[in-house]
């Protein structure tokens, strides 16, 4: 479907909203939109096979937004259905949008001038609870040297926040910005992934590539979180920890690799017997047979990966976390 006043060609920014059980935050989303002072992009919303899809009345609300709606007949998961939205994008920056964040209104003028900075980077936002603006929801993907992942700051308050812009390895896509040539060079999301860390490893793919991240503190969006699943959902907890191997396998260069290759399976053995103690235990043991069923798999997206990196072993060493002490005091199932 195509709004009535849909006239842009050539857009900035392309912004893509994965819709999927998100009826409560869509009025509230579009208005975001609709209220950006940097108004140079388009909207392409995907109903990723959602059993109740997006209300027209809703979306007549917005006749301003120059918006298309992608419909899919089934779920293809966050990987393929932005993929999906991806190929049709006009834009120079793809721009991914979760249909639970609201971003304030000079968020994307605050991208452009960090664009203007950093012309070959791509961009994480400062998330904060939509529930509660004076805590944080995150800032960047941290990428452990073992492989764990967990988002920054979630949970403090913003008081605690970076205050600076800083290169980082990996932008949480619930508000990620890449340029549409780094996300198609990259091959954008792995499909098979299909939900949870596909965006960090298409950020260490970037990275790999040479496209460098950057944390832009004044980018901010409320981020309600979870808008379509449950935190620690069974699916949570099978994607993740499944793809947690998976993206260790195809991104870790070189020698990092084999550094590290008994911490990661030492730290995913720790979660696998701490989840004897969780209602989850079978969605957890579940994910890593699914991880190592997939292995042949994933060591072949490595070569090909690996064939094509860029960048040196140091300068992503350099961007991970190597405190020892950090995957305990982020121990999380989420």
């Amino acid at each position: 479907m195509l709004n009535p006043k849909y006239t842009m060609t050539s857009p900035y920014f392309s912004i893509i909203v994965l819709y999927w059980n998100s009826a409560k935050y869509l009025a509230e989303h579009l208005q975001s939109l609709a209220a950006q002072t940097l108004q140079d992009f388009e909207v392409i919303l995907i109903d990723n096979g959602s059993p109740q899809p997006p209300d027209p009345k809703v979306l007549a609300q917005f006749p301003e937004l120059p918006l298309r709606l992608i419909t899919s007949e089934k779920n293809l998961g966050f990987a393929a259905g932005n993929n999906l939205a991806a190929r049709s994008a006009h834009g120079e920056y793809i721009v991914l949008l979760n249909a639970d964040a609201f971003p304030q209104p000079d968020w994307l003028a605050q991208v452009y001038a960090g664009i203007q900075r950093h012309p070959t980077a791509f961009f994480a936002s400062r998330l904060l609870m939509a529930e509660d603006p004076t805590r944080l929801d995150g800032e960047w993907n941290v990428v452990h040297a073992t492989g764990l992942v967990w988002r920054r700051s979630h949970g403090r308050a913003l008081a605690a926040a970076w205050q600076h812009e800083r290169q980082v390895l990996s932008a949480c896509a619930a508000a990620g910005v890449y340029p549409r040539e780094a996300f198609t060079a990259a091959g954008g999301f792995d499909e098979d992934f299909f939900a949870y860390m596909e965006d960090v490893d298409l950020d260490f793919r970037l990275q790999l590539l040479g496209y460098p991240c950057y944390y832009l503190p004044q980018a901010v969006v409320r981020h309600a979180g979870s808008g379509s699943t449950e935190p620690r959902s069974d699916l949570v907890i099978f994607y993740g920890h499944r793809n947690l191997v998976w993206t260790f396998v195809k991104n870790m260069p070189g020698w990092l690799f084999w550094v590290m290759l008994l911490p990661h399976l030492l730290v995913n053995l720790i979660y696998l017997l701490a989840a004897l103690f969780f209602p989850f235990r079978g969605a957890m043991v579940r994910a890593k047979w699914a991880a190592l069923k997939g292995l042949p798999a994933a060591w072949k997206k490595r070569q090909a990966v690996q064939s094509q990196r860029k960048v040196s072993v140091g300068y992503i060493a350099r961007l991970l976390e190597w405190n020892p002490f950090a995957p305990l005091i982020k121990f999380t199932f989420h």
